[in-house]
């Protein structure tokens, strides 16, 4: 029997809330996982993309990941990956330095071998490319009792998807037991064409959308697939306060009830329903954080008069509020990505001009539906649609497995994945949207023209980049 845990959307580097401690947060959920992988001496750790949140990690993320890798590696045990939307870039991966350091194994068409078991790997493609794919993968060595797949994108029968999974499997030259897959921050699993495909989840919350507990599969190849889950407990508490207002209510009511919560270093949340008097979310804030919350966020959901001329700002994160107002005025995907470009902080100003020059001319290249409206599109994949892109990567021919799975894209630093979002939070992955139905994409989560949330959240990115 060969045990692997599969993992993804770790989304390390995402500085969620713009506070240091939630960025320290998602690399120890990954050192969490390598740490069990070791106690319970898996053969393999299998990640399906978006290691990083996006594809500048900085370098004490970057010593962090190699810290960690460098733990898997001498207890023997090989991590493969691929690449995700979030991270990946137009030439080299992070995933090839990794290789390189004799720490990583990047998955392609020809496949690894661990024990009994053959891993491909298809980094994530952008949709604008997905039709030329061909799913020409190398055949199964005779050592080899099974063949998985793993991949990063939002895959049939899932919720949002956009990537025809029935096609995959019907067109691959190998026919595989199990897909395992990263994008969705929401753990799924399902039967197509007698093969599971399943995702994992992201390991830490990157939406308040993802009320759910964190966590990663484990998957054991014998006589049949059999997939099982398993619960980080060491991940930072969210605690998720919902208060629904009559008539006569206001922050009186809504402090009363932040009140009866232990809120020491937590994620507080705080969603207001219902009717009742306007609300000022800086006073609940406050009255959390006082209280020993590491942030706090409230997110009012009631409509309220005259609501659609007023703007509300959260001011626990004042750049999440100027990009959520930014997406409300539904701009084109090419516009939102110069509004990144010229707001970036690590951006020199002497380079912005440069910058978005040279990304308009990418997207004139390579992507015209960058340039269409967002009120052309589903409302749902306004706010994901720019984040959730795929990043680098040259289309190769035939079997384009990997190199064409990455395309040059303005990265996500603020939504994964995957994902659902709410109104002041996000992120992925995986990514995602103002709804709650996904994130999964982290996140936040993206690249999908109709499917997208905002914080991926997603990982479904969201609960979703």
């Amino acid at each position: 029997m060969t045990r692997v845990i599969h993992t993804g959307d770790t989304h390390i580097g995402y500085q969620q809330y713009n506070a240091p401690e939630r960025r320290r947060d998602f690399l120890e959920a990954f050192r969490s996982v390598i740490e069990d992988a070791v106690t319970a001496d898996v053969d393999a750790v299998v990640h399906a993309g978006d290691l990083f949140h996006d594809r500048r990690p900085g370098l004490i993320d970057l010593q962090g990941t190699v810290e960690v890798l460098r733990t898997l590696a001498d207890a023997e045990i090989p991590f493969l990956a691929v690449v995700g939307n979030h991270e990946g870039k137009r030439d080299a991966q992070w995933l090839d330095l990794f290789a390189d350091l004799g720490l990583a194994v990047r998955l392609g068409g020809e496949p690894e071998v661990v024990d009994d078991v053959a891993f491909y790997g298809l980094d994530f493609v952008p949709r604008s490319r997905r039709d030329d794919l061909e799913y020409d993968f190398g055949p199964v060595p005779d050592d080899a009792d099974h063949a998985a797949l793993v991949s990063h994108g939002l895959f049939e029968p899932f919720a949002h998807a956009d990537w025809d999974t029935e096609r995959l499997l019907s067109e691959s030259t190998v026919e595989f037991d199990a897909v395992l897959l990263g994008d969705n921050h929401k753990p799924d699993t399902a039967e197509v064409l007698d093969t599971w495909v399943t995702y994992c989840g992201s390991t830490e919350r990157a939406s308040a959308s993802e009320r759910d507990d964190r966590g990663y599969n484990l998957v054991s190849f014998e006589s049949e697939v059999a997939i099982s889950r398993r619960g980080l407990t060491s991940t930072r508490e969210f605690v998720f306060v919902d208060v629904s207002l009559e008539d006569d209510e206001g922050v009186d009511r809504v402090q009363e009830s932040v009140r009866q919560h232990d809120l020491e270093d937590a994620v507080v949340i705080v969603t207001i329903e219902g009717d009742g008097r306007p609300i000022a979310p800086a006073a609940i804030e406050e009255l959390a954080v006082d209280r020993g919350a590491l942030v706090a966020r409230v997110n009012d959901r009631r409509e309220l008069p005259d609501e659609e001329e007023a703007v509300s700002v959260s001011f626990a994160d004042p750049d999440d509020a100027v990009r959520d107002r930014v997406r409300e005025l539904g701009f084109s995907d090419a516009a939102l990505e110069i509004d990144r470009t010229v707001r970036d902080g690590d951006l020199p100003d002497s380079t912005v001009r440069e910058s978005v020059e040279r990304r308009v001319r990418e997207l004139l290249e390579d992507d015209h539906d960058a340039f269409e409206p967002t009120s052309e599109r589903d409302p749902e994949t306004i706010t994901t649609v720019a984040d959730r892109r795929g990043n680098g990567g040259d289309e190769t021919d035939g079997g384009a497995i990997e190199s064409a799975a990455v395309e040059d894209e303005t990265d996500s630093t603020d939504g994964v994945d995957e994902s659902d979002t709410d109104s002041t939070d996000e992120i992925d992955g995986s990514d995602t949207n103002d709804t709650d139905e996904r994130i999964e994409r982290a996140d936040r989560t993206d690249e999908s023209d109709s499917t997208e949330s905002d914080e991926q959240a997603d990982a479904s990115l969201g609960d979703f980049a």
